[in-house]
């Protein structure tokens, strides 16, 4: 069995819920620890929310949520995934995760969970809030699902991980440096462009955010003094100086 690799794996988990979760699997063990059992809410957690709420939940959210719906590591260190008691339904969307400061919500239209593997949708809380919206933001859940566990995987050691502002030129560097992940441009508010990407190598996974501000998580202290070498800079979390 080939072993887990980021830019590997990710294609194969772009494609299909299996291919998503066996991600989340792969990536659990080699950047995390391996999931196990009591990592996810029961299928009576589910079934007591959709009572709850008066829907059926997708497919793709009872899979996610009783693969790894209760590894807080995995999915609420910035953000919070809600449990099963907290889903609730907000202007005609269910809403499964909040930003951490309630400024943000994301979830699923309700005409859309009929679908296995539904698109999931953004919303900002705004001053004007008549301005406020629904919008676009990735076409699956299950894409969805691998957005939130690379973005937490972002704040899940000081000693592993490191941003800074992106200076002008510096965003196309990133390319020319280190592979795309397949995962579409989104954004991260109602207002925010250019988008999100994301990029890796094998020991790095890194989030530009914008064009303007950069994410890096490590997999070892070596790989994340590479990157500093090679995108000098007044990195946040760098006390060497």
């Amino acid at each position: 069995m080939t072993a887990f690799e980021v830019i590997h794996d990710f294609p194969a988990a772009m494609a299909d819920r299996a291919g998503a979760w066996n991600f989340i699997r792969g990536f659990a063990a080699t950047w995390r620890s391996p999931l196990a059992d009591g990592d996810g809410w029961s299928e009576a957690d589910l079934d007591a929310a959709e009572a709850r709420l008066g829907v059926r939940l997708p497919a793709a959210l009872r899979e996610a949520y009783q693969l790894f719906g209760r590894r807080t590591d995995l999915t609420s260190l910035q953000d919070v995934l809600l449990s099963p008691a907290d889903l609730e339904v907000k202007d005609q969307a269910l809403v499964f995760r909040a930003e951490n400061q309630a400024v943000v919500f994301w979830g699923i239209p309700i005409a859309e969970l009929d679908q296995p593997d539904p698109p999931v949708v953004l919303r900002t809380d705004l001053a004007d809030k008549g301005a406020e919206s629904w919008d676009s933001w990735l076409d699956r859940f299950s894409h969805a699902c691998l957005e939130l566990v690379l973005s937490e995987s972002l704040f899940s050691s000081e000693d592993l991980g490191d941003n800074r502002a992106l200076a002008e030129g510096e965003a196309s560097m990133l390319a020319q440096r280190f592979t795309r992940l397949p995962l579409p441009d989104y954004p991260t508010s109602q207002t925010a462009v250019p988008a999100v990407r994301w990029f890796a190598d094998p020991d790095l996974i890194i989030r530009d955010d914008q064009r303007t501000w950069i994410w890096v998580r490590a997999r070892t202290a070596e790989a994340l003094a590479q990157i500093r070498t090679e995108l000098p800079g007044d990195w946040m979390m760098d006390y060497s100086y």
